[in-house]
């Protein structure tokens, strides 16, 4: 017959202990349309998370996504900054810094979605606010958690890095038509390349078009020169009949595809061997391997690691350094795109153009 012991702590019970579990990170989301719809869901089914309430301009979008994932509506995201210690942020991007500046000083955690800001002005206020207050500032770069991304940088590290090409295409979309293909699809792009070359960038050119009713830019191609030579071709688009989302890395004896759409990541090597059968000899044309990635869901994995980022005073991967380096870079591109002109910080001419910048890229 087995006795308890009356000096048993009030943690433990039947000779277990009970582990502590931590308590619950407050958040909310503001902005619950396409985007923010799946932060919402993402976060109503976290278990270190409280999903305080959701916010919207659209009272009938909003209550109709806090009923679906049983939380609270506020029409007005003021009056749901009192309850939270962290916040997603998923408004149209003219609205970034309006609402990402009043979180950072109400003193909450912010994740962002991308770009960072409208504008470089508004995003470095916003870096500064954060560094101010305190607070997590992450953004929305959701690419850098893609499984296909996480082993396209294991395999580059393997082999000399040589050049770079990065395609984002997408059929025509009213969704965040406010900003052009540079601003909406190739930031993507850009901040992974920068974080693959991890040189600065050191000349640029680059061209656009837009539909005869787009006021925005539609088609953009780059090509980007780094400090330690690595040339990038970037290219998006949102008048492509086709969705596609890939990634080329050339290295000095591989060639290396990573297509996001389909979590896949193909590598062509060179033949190392030949093989000898009756006399005949045989030489491989070419070798190509899978590499076999994770279908971990990216935006999961994001919030996850801002969540751990509150919990535990972390900086995040994609902060708001990170980010506005990105839009810096992006805003250059938009006026290369515009004027077809090409950037070069060496050349006297290019003086004019980079005094807008606060940093060097």
């Amino acid at each position: 017959m087995r006795v308890q012991d009356s000096s048993m702590s009030a943690g433990e019970n039947n000779g277990y202990v009970q582990r502590h579990q931590p308590r619950p990170i407050r958040v909310g989301v503001i902005g619950v349309g396409n985007m923010g719809q799946h932060h919402t869901r993402v976060l109503s089914s976290m278990k270190d998370v409280e999903l305080v309430g959701v916010a919207d301009i659209d009272i009938e979008r909003g209550l109709e996504t806090a009923s679906k994932y049983k939380t609270k509506f506020f029409e007005d995201y003021c009056e749901l900054l009192p309850h939270l210690e962290a916040v997603c942020i998923a408004v149209p991007t003219r609205l970034h810094y309006a609402v990402g500046i009043n979180c950072l000083l109400a003193g909450i955690h912010v994740l962002i979605e991308k770009p960072i800001a409208a504008n470089i002005s508004e995003a470095e206020s916003l870096v500064n606010a954060a560094a101010e207050s305190g607070c997590i500032l992450q953004v929305g770069h959701i690419e850098r958690f893609k499984p296909a991304f996480g082993e396209l940088t294991k395999i580059i590290k393997t082999d000399e890095l040589l050049a770079l090409e990065a395609h984002r295409m997408s059929p025509y979309s009213s969704r965040a038509n406010d900003v052009s293909v540079v601003l909406d699809l190739m930031i993507h792009d850009i901040d992974l390349l920068l974080e693959l070359a991890a040189a600065p960038v050191v000349k640029l050119a680059a061209s656009g078009t837009c539909t005869p009713n787009s006021t925005y830019l539609d088609y953009v191609t780059a090509t980007l020169g780094f400090a330690n030579g690595i040339v990038a071709t970037l290219t998006a688009s949102k008048i492509t009949h086709r969705k596609i989302r890939r990634i080329v890395a050339h290295s000095k004896n591989s060639f290396t595809e990573a297509d996001f759409l389909n979590n896949e990541i193909w590598i062509h090597r060179y033949p190392t061997n030949s093989i000898t059968d009756n006399r005949q000899t045989y030489r491989q044309d070419g070798l190509i391997e899978k590499v076999y990635t994770s279908n971990v869901e990216p935006l999961g994995a994001e919030l996850e690691h801002f969540v751990n980022c509150v919990r535990g005073g972390n900086q995040p991967s994609v902060g708001g350094e990170q980010a506005l380096k990105a839009l810096r870079l992006a805003s250059l591109i938009e006026q290369m795109a515009v004027s077809d002109k090409v950037w070069n910080p060496l050349d006297s001419q290019s003086e004019p153009i980079m005094q807008s910048f606060s940093s060097t890229i």
